[in-house]
C-alpha cells in the first residue's frame, strides 16, 4: 500500500469519526442511530429545556396603570421605587409568594424602578435593593442599577423612537492625563451628516449629571431620539452634539455622596472638568467634526451636576459659548455667587448677558434644588442679567430633564 493511500484512508477514516461525533453532539445522531436500530428513542438538540417564555414586567395596561409583580416568598415587606414619586409603594404578598402593586395614570414616559426587600418604613438605604428579573432593560450608574420601561404616548413623545431619519452616536475613548483616567465622550451626528463635505455644523456640549456617565444623556435622556424627531419636525436645526466625562477629580466619585460636603474635593472636581473640556475634548472633537468655530453656534447645556458645570464653564467663558441651558443645577453653594460668577457685578451683567443669545435655567417645583436655583434667578436678575426662567411640574428626575431638553433644543441657533 502507497504512502498516499495511507495517508488517505487514515484521514477519510477521522473523518467519519468526527462527523459522527458532531452528529451525536448535536442529537442528530442519537436519532439517526437509533431509527436505523429500530427503536423510537427521541432527543432535542436545543442546549436548554424548550420551555414557555417568562412573563415580561411590568405589565402595561391601556389606561397608563403599570402592574409590578415580585417573587420573594421568604420576604416580610416588598416595596417598589418608582422615578419621579416621591414615596415607594407597599407590595402585597399573595398565597404563591408573589409581591405586586399596580400604579395607574402613569404620564407617557420612559420610567426605570427597583425593589426593596425587609427595609426599615422611612430608613433610606435599609433592606435589600432588588432589579426585576423578569425585565432586562437596566440603567446603570456608579451607585445603583435600576429596570426601566416605557409607557408610550400617542401620539408618541419626542423622547420615542419615530419613523424618520436617524443620526449616529459615535463612542470615542482617550486617555485624559487632566483626570488621571482612560476617558471616553459620545458625539451625536445629525441624519444626513457627511463627513466628507464642507459644511460646519453648530455645536451642543451636552453634560450628564452626578453618578452616571456620559451615555446617561443617550440611554436615560433619549438626547438622540429627540434631536432627531426635533429635526426631522424643522423644529430644531440640525447640529452635532457632544456628551463628554463629567468629572475632573475622581474623588468626587470615589468617596461618594459624602464628597458634597467637602469644598476642596467640588471645588477641584469642577475645576478640572473645565480644563478637562477645554484643553482635551474640544480640540479632539473640532479635528475630527466639521464644527463651526462662530462663538454664536455654540452651546452648553447639562442636568444636576452638568447644569452647575454648564453655569461655571458658560458664564466664565461667553466668549466661547453664547447659548446656555441650566436644568436642575445642583452642587454650586448659594451663598457666594459673586466669587464663581466673579465677571457678573451690578456694574458688567448687563454687559455679560448682551454676548449671550439665551440664559435659560429650568428646575422641577419639587426638586429639592429649587430654591437654590431661584436663589440663582434673582442673583443674576439683581445685577443685571435677563435669564429665561422655567418651572415645571416633577421632582428630580429623567422626566423632567428631557422634557427640558425637547424645549431648550429648538431655540438653539435661532436668529432672532
Amino acid at each position: 500500500m502507497s504512502g498516499w493511500y495511507r495517508i488517505r484512508l487514515r484521514s477519510t477514516f477521522w473523518g467519519v469519526i468526527a462527523f459522527s461525533a458532531l452528529l451525536c453532539s448535536t442529537g442528530h445522531g442519537t436519532r439517526l442511530f437509533a431509527q436505523q436500530a429500530g427503536t423510537a428513542v427521541e432527543r432535542s438538540a436545543a442546549p436548554v429545556p424548550l420551555v414557555a417564555a417568562p412573563p415580561r414586567y411590568p405589565e402595561l395596561q391601556p389606561d397608563g396603570t403599570a402592574v409590578f409583580r415580585l417573587t420573594m416568598p421568604s420576604a416580610q415587606s416588598v416595596e417598589l421605587h418608582l422615578e419621579g414619586k416621591k414615596d415607594p409603594f407597599p407590595m402585597i404578598k399573595g398565597a404563591d409568594g408573589m409581591w405586586s402593586v399596580s400604579v395607574p395614570g402613569l404620564a407617557p414616559e420612559y420610567y426605570s424602578y427597583s425593589f426593596t426587600v425587609d427595609g426599615k418604613p422611612g430608613v433610606m438605604g435599609s433592606g435589600a435593593s432588588v432589579l426585576d428579573p423578569h425585565n432586562t432593560f437596566i440603567k446603570t450608574s456608579f451607585f445603583s442599577n435600576q429596570n426601566v420601561f416605557l409607557v408610550p404616548g400617542k401620539p408618541a413623545e419626542p423622547w420615542e423612537v419615530a419613523d424618520v431619519p436617524h443620526g449616529v452616536v459615535h463612542h470615542h475613548y482617550y486617555h485624559s492625563k487632566i483626570v488621571g483616567i482612560d476617558s471616553q465622550y459620545y458625539v451625536y451626528t445629525p441624519p444626513g451628516f457627511d463627513p466628507k463635505s464642507d459644511k460646519k455644523y453648530p455645536v451642543l456640549y451636552l453634560l450628564h449629571g452626578y453618578s452616571d456617565d456620559p451615555s446617561a444623556w443617550t440611554f436615560m435622556g433619549k438626547a438622540n431620539v429627540i434631536l432627531d424627531n426635533l429635526i426631522a419636525a424643522g423644529k430644531a436645526k440640525p447640529m452635532i452634539v457632544v456628551m463628554p466625562w463629567g468629572y475632573g477629580d475622581m474623588r468626587i466619585i470615589d468617596q461618594g455622596w459624602a464628597a458634597w460636603r467637602d469644598r476642596s474635593v467640588v471645588v477641584s472636581n469642577f475645576r478640572r472638568f473645565g480644563e478637562a473640556l477645554f484643553q482635551e475634548v474640544m480640540p479632539m472633537v473640532k479635528q475630527q467634526y466639521p464644527l463651526s468655530d462662530k462663538r454664536e453656534d455654540h452651546a452648553i447645556a447639562g442636568l444636576s451636576m452638568g447644569g452647575a458645570e454648564t453655569l461655571l464653564v458658560g458664564l466664565n467663558h461667553t466668549d466661547d459659548f453664547a447659548w446656555i441651558g441650566a436644568f436642575s443645577a445642583g452642587g454650586i453653594s448659594g451663598d457666594h455667587f459673586e466669587s464663581i460668577f466673579p465677571a457678573i457685578t451690578p456694574q458688567t451683567g448687563a454687559q455679560v448677558q448682551s454676548k449671550l443669545k439665551l440664559l435659560w435655567i429650568a428646575c422641577g417645583t419639587e426638586d429639592g434644588l429649587y430654591p437654590l436655583n431661584q436663589n440663582l434667578i434673582a442673583w443674576l436678575k439683581g445685577n443685571g442679567m435677563s435669564p429665561t426662567a422655567i418651572s415645571t411640574p416633577g421632582m428630580h428626575a429623567w422626566m423632567v430633564w428631557r422634557g427640558n431638553l425637547s424645549v431648550f433644543v429648538p431655540l438653539l441657533f435661532q436668529e432672532k
